[in-house]
């Protein structure tokens, strides 16, 4: 297959544009392709354009382009990649398609149209183009029977999930005729460059996730109603409790849209063979009434739920009340089996409280019934709409964010109990359970040596591991590990690489991992080449254990507070002197604390989805364990343009070098910024030249050890303690003018104010003339005095526990 560099995306609309922003995300040109209007808008008549003016010809695909830079949550991991999405349209630029080297088609769910849409590409792509289909659900080989065999043998589904940036699942489903080549090809694509989990499913209705996950919505529906439960009860019963994403059942049916879930629930009914299924899958009544009411979920104001504005101008959700099909405030529904699966621990303990603690209640019974269902008949599937599953568990984690796919969920809950139970309450095994377990074998995956095994056509296979990837917890089942205490422990990654893995609660920065810093930076420097600083958790960091600071603030410890200032700093200082290389490797919410884990690496290595910022003004602090301090290095090396080697300066800086790029770096603190992607960290001034961002998060273990060895074969030299040039007063006098500017206009409190005014004291380096030069450990002095004193303000301690207890920052 040739290298793929350019692709064409038929139909722009939000899938269309979607997948088109995704593919410029990864570096691929790109050209968004529509209709011609056929009418001029008002503005367009107002320009003096006509139906022939490209800007009109071009307008579909041109309107979207621009959107994707507004939208929220971003399509784009940084705005300025829409430059790589060019507008063309089907009529003018049919000729473009012969230089791609992969086509996307992403028009209407509908057979006609895509027939249409595929013989018009026949027309004009050249032999050996890549063609790729994103329906979720018609039927691969019949919408392209039409086209040349050489197209044929070419093609697949690419099935995308929404939002195509940041749900990770896309299903590959090829036809009999698609060569083996074309589907490595896409698998590689998908998986490589656009960073997804590819599972191979089957061209049959709705493939594989939609078909189990939309059953699952219809019997949790249909229990519903049997078990005259509330929406707010089931919604508690099956999210978190049942291993699954907080949106639950019916919150996730109104983001969905319920006429997209009829219209996917018809695609089965229609296609299936099997009455049962098709009994199932009829158009539940209720949603015919709610979609004939226009209530359609979120899209249109009012499904499951609505929103409302109340008089005090804040807002409130109100829950369909099914008995009198009106709303009424929403409530959050207790009992002894939710409260029991809230105590449990993991999705495995969890399911196993919601149905085991309390069984006789009716909240277990419901739950039982629904994961029984979904369990059997995503067996009775296997080999219908995939072949491995493997394949349909990794469908449902990544397409439906569920912690345990199926066949996990069973082993978890234990595959003899579960099938006995079963049959007790006269439900019939598919026969290959029914043989699997009358073989003796107690779970449908075993795990050995490193290795996991799952049943295939009655006989464990080998789960093949993506190239690229290191999984921690598989190591440490293997391996166990070098070190452990309550919150961090050291994995042996193999190659004589050692790395730090938090595993705190939201991995908050404590006690226990400032210990466990100290000791990967003695134990790296005696036995190993190098430090990843890693882990699996849902966030890499979400900051220091604000907990602790506030109760030691409130209780006037502050020799306390000043301590555990003093041992973050010396230990993130002990990392950036360490004399073995150091690269972090953060991923999603990496904020305050964790930044300031990350800046003493010598190099970052991060997740495309990585949400990276310095935030401790949101609590009324500032970055005081170190933060401040590199933040003071970052603006002094990138106005040091005669630097000599190792980032030496070697002539003196004075403010106005300094000030640039000080004003940015003081912008992104004092607002509390964070980058949307990891793209945007160097938008925030936090990148330095030598960090990266990865197009494949999943890699970001294996990249980081790969920069170790790299550094470490090069024959590593910690970087040299050295003065820092620094703005002085003449630098803070001018952010302290920003400041007032801010107050005056009345964008920022008093407090607010407070605390810039102490950042931009720290920042430059406190009342020294320009371009003084001062030691890292005055800078920290700086710091930890400007923490204490902020800690000591009643106002930042509101804001303290304003974050612990609603999880958002207060502005007072």
């Amino acid at each position: 297959m040739t290298e793929v560099r350019k692709v064409a995306v038929i139909g722009s609309g939000i899938m269309g544009s979607g997948i088109a922003a995704h593919m410029a995300n990864s570096g691929f040109e790109v050209w968004l392709y529509d209709i011609v209007p056929s009418t001029l808008t008002e503005q367009e008549q107002a320009q003096g354009l006509t139906l022939k003016s490209a800007e009109v010809r071009n307008r579909l695909s041109l309107s979207a382009i621009a959107q994707l830079v507004k939208q929220k949550p971003a399509p784009l991991y940084d705005a300025s990649f829409s430059s790589r999405i060019h507008a063309a349209n089907m009529e003018d630029d049919g000729e473009l398609l012969h230089e791609m080297d992969w086509i996307v088609e992403a028009v209407v769910e509908r057979l006609d149209i895509k027939q249409h849409v595929f013989s018009w590409i026949d027309q004009y792509r050249r032999q050996g183009t890549l063609v790729s289909t994103n329906t979720s659900g018609l039927s691969a080989a019949v919408m392209i029977q039409h086209c040349s065999k050489e197209m044929r043998q070419h093609f697949a589904v690419t099935h995308f999930f929404n939002p195509p940036r940041y749900m990770a699942l896309v299903e590959l489903v090829a036809t009999e005729e698609t060569l083996p080549a074309v589907t490595e090809a896409l698998t590689w694509l998908c998986q490589q460059r656009l960073g997804k989990g590819v599972v191979q499913a089957k061209d049959t209705p709705n493939f594989i996730a939609n078909r189990i996950g939309t059953y699952g919505m219809l019997v949790t529906l249909q229990e519903t109603l049997q078990h005259r439960l509330t929406i707010d009860e089931v919604d508690a019963l099956t999210g978190p409790a049942m291993g699954r994403p907080k949106t639950a059942t019916y919150r996730m049916l109104d983001l969905v849209g319920l006429d997209t879930l009829l219209h996917v629930v018809d695609n089965v009914h229609s296609s299936s063979e099997d009455e049962t299924e098709r009994a199932v899958f009829t158009r539940p009544a209720l949603l015919e009434q709610l979609v004939k009411q226009g209530a359609l979920g979120q899209k249109s104001g009012a499904g499951f739920y609505r929103k409302l504005k109340g008089s005090d101008g804040g807002s409130y959700i109100e829950s369909l009340q099914l008995d009198t099909m009106t709303y009424a405030p929403s409530t959050k529904p207790t009992s002894p089996v939710i409260e029991a699966a809230k105590q449990a621990k993991g999705a495995k303990g969890k399911v196993k409280a919601l149905i085991g603690a309390v069984p006789e209640h009716p909240h277990a019974q419901f739950a039982w019934k629904t994961i029984k269902a979904t369990l059997l008949y995503a067996a009775e599937r296997v080999g219908e709409i995939a072949e491995h599953i493997a394949d349909i568990d990794k469908a449902m984690r990544l397409g439906f964010n569920w912690e345990l796919g199926p066949f996990e969920l069973w082993d978890a809950l234990g595959l003899a109990a579960v099938a006995e139970r079963m049959k007790a309450e006269g439900d019939q095994l598919p026969n290959w359970v029914e043989a699997w377990i009358a073989e003796g074998n107690e779970s449908f995956y075993k795990h050995e040596l490193g290795s996991t095994f799952y049943v295939h056509q009655q006989r464990y296979v080998l789960q093949e591991q993506e190239e690229g990837i290191i999984e921690l917890a598989r190591i440490k089942e293997e391996k166990g590990t070098v070190w452990s205490n309550r919150e961090a422990s050291l994995i042996d990654l193999g190659d004589e690489v050692l790395a730090l893995e938090f595993h705190s609660k939201s991995n908050a920065i404590g006690s226990d991992i400032l210990s466990a810093i100290r000791y990967a930076c003695h134990e790296t420097t005696r036995n190993w080449r190098g430090l990843v600083i890693a882990n699996e958790g849902k966030n890499f960091c979400v900051g220091a254990n604000l907990m602790l600071l506030l109760m030691e603030a409130m209780n006037e410890e502050w020799d306390e507070v000043e301590d555990i200032i003093m041992l973050f700093q010396q230990s993130m200082l002990q990392l950036k002197r360490l004399s073995r290389p150091v690269v972090a490797a953060p991923h999603r919410m990496t904020l305050g604390g964790g930044v300031e884990a990350c800046l003493p690496a010598d190099i970052i290595v991060a997740s495309p989805e990585t949400y990276f910022g310095l935030v401790e003004t949101g609590v009324g602090l500032i970055p005081a364990g170190g933060g401040s301090k590199e933040a003071a290095i970052l603006a002094m090396q990138r106005a040091a343009h005669g630097a000599g080697p190792n980032g030496r300066v070697e002539r003196k800086l004075l403010a106005g070098d300094l000030q640039p790029h000080l004003n940015s770096l003081f912008e992104s603190i004092a607002l509390a910024k964070t980058s949307t992607s990891g793209f945007e960290i160097a938008r925030l001034g936090y990148a330095r030249p030598q960090d990266r961002v990865l197009l494949r998060g999943e890699s970001r273990i294996f990249e980081a050890k790969q920069e170790v060895l790299r550094l470490d074969a090069a024959g590593y030299v910690p970087p040299a303690e050295e003065l820092v040039a620094v703005a002085g007063r003449e630098g803070k006098a001018v952010m302290k003018l920003a400041i007032q500017n801010m107050k005056l206009g009345g964008y920022i409190s008093e407090h607010d104010e407070k605390i810039a005014t102490k950042l931009a004291h720290v920042l430059s380096g406190g009342d020294v003339p320009s371009g003084a030069l001062v030691t890292e450990q005055y800078l920290l002095q700086l710091e930890c005095e400007a923490f204490l004193s902020l800690c000591g303000e009643p106002k930042t301690q509101q804001r303290m526990s304003h974050m612990l207890r609603y999880g958002k920052p207060l502005r007072n």
